[in-house]
Protein backbone atom coordinates (compact mmCIF):
# COMPACT_ATOMS: atom_id res chain seq x y z
CA UNK A 1 0.00 0.00 0.00
CA UNK A 2 1.26 3.62 -0.86
CA UNK A 3 0.89 6.35 1.27
CA UNK A 4 -1.60 7.73 -0.51
CA UNK A 5 -3.90 4.95 -0.83
CA UNK A 6 -4.06 5.40 2.63
CA UNK A 7 -5.10 9.22 2.66
CA UNK A 8 -7.75 8.06 -0.35
CA UNK A 9 -9.40 5.40 1.52
CA UNK A 10 -9.67 7.77 4.49
CA UNK A 11 -10.77 11.05 2.47
CA UNK A 12 -13.50 8.48 0.63
CA UNK A 13 -14.82 7.01 3.95
CA UNK A 14 -15.22 10.20 5.40
CA UNK A 15 -17.30 11.31 2.68
CA UNK A 16 -19.29 8.31 2.43
CA UNK A 17 -19.87 8.67 6.46
CA UNK A 18 -21.51 12.06 5.73
CA UNK A 19 -24.01 10.44 2.76
CA UNK A 20 -21.68 11.03 -0.21
CA UNK A 21 -21.43 14.64 0.18
CA UNK A 22 -17.84 15.73 -1.17
CA UNK A 23 -15.26 17.04 0.66
CA UNK A 24 -12.80 19.51 -0.62
CA UNK A 25 -8.95 19.17 0.00
CA UNK A 26 -9.36 22.44 1.45
CA UNK A 27 -12.18 21.56 4.30
CA UNK A 28 -10.36 18.20 4.83
CA UNK A 29 -7.37 19.98 5.70
CA UNK A 30 -8.52 22.54 7.67
CA UNK A 31 -10.19 20.10 9.32
CA UNK A 32 -6.84 18.06 10.46
CA UNK A 33 -4.87 21.00 11.19
CA UNK A 34 -2.58 21.11 8.29
CA UNK A 35 -2.44 23.29 4.93
CA UNK A 36 -4.22 22.28 1.80
CA UNK A 37 -1.06 22.00 -0.22
CA UNK A 38 0.48 19.28 2.69
CA UNK A 39 -3.20 17.16 2.42
CA UNK A 40 -2.96 17.63 -1.13
CA UNK A 41 0.71 16.48 -1.50
CA UNK A 42 -0.26 13.79 1.03
CA UNK A 43 -3.26 12.59 -1.30
CA UNK A 44 -1.78 12.38 -4.52
CA UNK A 45 1.24 10.98 -3.05
CA UNK A 46 3.43 13.58 -4.03
CA UNK A 47 4.95 13.75 0.21
CA UNK A 48 4.65 10.79 2.72
CA UNK A 49 4.50 11.38 5.97
CA UNK A 50 6.49 8.44 7.15
CA UNK A 51 4.63 8.30 10.70
CA UNK A 52 1.02 7.28 9.05
CA UNK A 53 1.91 3.57 7.53
CA UNK A 54 3.55 2.91 10.87
CA UNK A 55 0.08 4.15 12.86
CA UNK A 56 -1.97 2.64 10.27
CA UNK A 57 0.41 -1.49 10.85
CA UNK A 58 0.90 -0.32 14.47
CA UNK A 59 -4.00 -0.31 14.51
CA UNK A 60 -3.42 -3.35 12.39
CA UNK A 61 -2.35 -5.25 15.37
CA UNK A 62 -5.68 -4.51 17.27
CA UNK A 63 -8.81 -5.81 17.39
CA UNK A 64 -11.81 -3.49 15.96
CA UNK A 65 -13.01 -2.69 19.62
CA UNK A 66 -8.96 -1.98 20.53
CA UNK A 67 -8.80 -0.04 17.33
CA UNK A 68 -11.77 2.49 18.21
CA UNK A 69 -10.70 2.71 22.13
CA UNK A 70 -7.34 3.66 20.96
CA UNK A 71 -8.48 6.50 18.10
CA UNK A 72 -11.11 8.15 20.47
CA UNK A 73 -8.68 8.47 23.32
CA UNK A 74 -6.42 10.07 20.88
CA UNK A 75 -9.07 11.96 19.69
CA UNK A 76 -9.40 12.86 22.88
CA UNK A 77 -6.14 14.52 23.55
CA UNK A 78 -5.61 18.26 23.42
CA UNK A 79 -3.01 19.37 20.94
Amino acid sequence: MQINDLFNILHNSIESKNNGKKISLKDMANSLGISMRTYQDWKLGRAKPQAAITVMKMLGKLEDGEIIRAVRKINSLKD
